[in-house]
């Protein structure tokens, strides 16, 4: 919502962009509500009333964040011409965004752990999606399936490191590998 000024944000969205940007930041458990309702400018009513609870807010927070993620993510791997080729560049533009930690949804199934099992079910669900859309990317052969799983299991690897601090070698590496699984890039004989 850059460049909207927030008074033309409702209350709902404003306590929803604050928690988003708090829990990707500061982490889930590092984030009270007070914090919230301070930072988007509401009253502990106001609060209670879009979100009855921190784990509703949670559950917002994860949905969002899977939609902008992804549409983030298409949106780079159409300007870096689509195709497996496409994946490490767009990666490279996440992983330089001031502020990556990465995987929200690792982190914030790591962080809440049995105390608030849904964040597991996000997380199954938005690597399932992040499949999905890497199964576009790749023939459609015998081996497509296979090569996407791996290729997820990289990125996912890839996320890690960056997050560590090593972006550079993740992206070299998992470079190699998408070069070293994409079917359609391979010479046919």
């Amino acid at each position: 919502m850059i460049g909207v000024p927030p008074t033309k944000i409702s209350a709902r969205e404003r306590i929803l962009l604050t928690a988003h940007d708090l829990f990707y930041r500061d982490g889930i458990r590092g984030t009270g509500i007070d914090r919230i309702i301070a930072d988007s400018k509401v009253t502990k009513a106001t609060f209670y009333r879009h979100y009855p609870s921190k784990d509703t807010l949670i559950g917002a927070y994860l949905d969002y964040r899977h939609g902008r993620w992804m549409g983030a993510f298409q949106d780079a791997l159409c300007r870096h011409g689509g195709g497996s080729g496409a994946l490490v560049p767009a990666l490279r533009e996440w992983f330089d965004e001031p502020g990556f930690r990465g995987c929200a949804f690792v982190n914030a199934a790591g962080e809440m752990g049995t105390a608030l099992p849904e964040t597991r079910q996000w997380l199954k669900r938005h690597k399932a999606a992040l499949r999905r859309l890497l199964e576009s990317l790749f023939s459609a052969d015998a081996e497509r399936s296979s090569t996407v799983a791996i290729i997820a299991l990289g990125i996912d690897g890839a996320i890690v490191r960056a997050a560590a601090g090593e972006p550079a070698p993740a992206l070299e590496t998992l470079s190699f590998l998408v070069a070293r699984l994409d079917s359609s890039a391979r010479p046919r004989g």
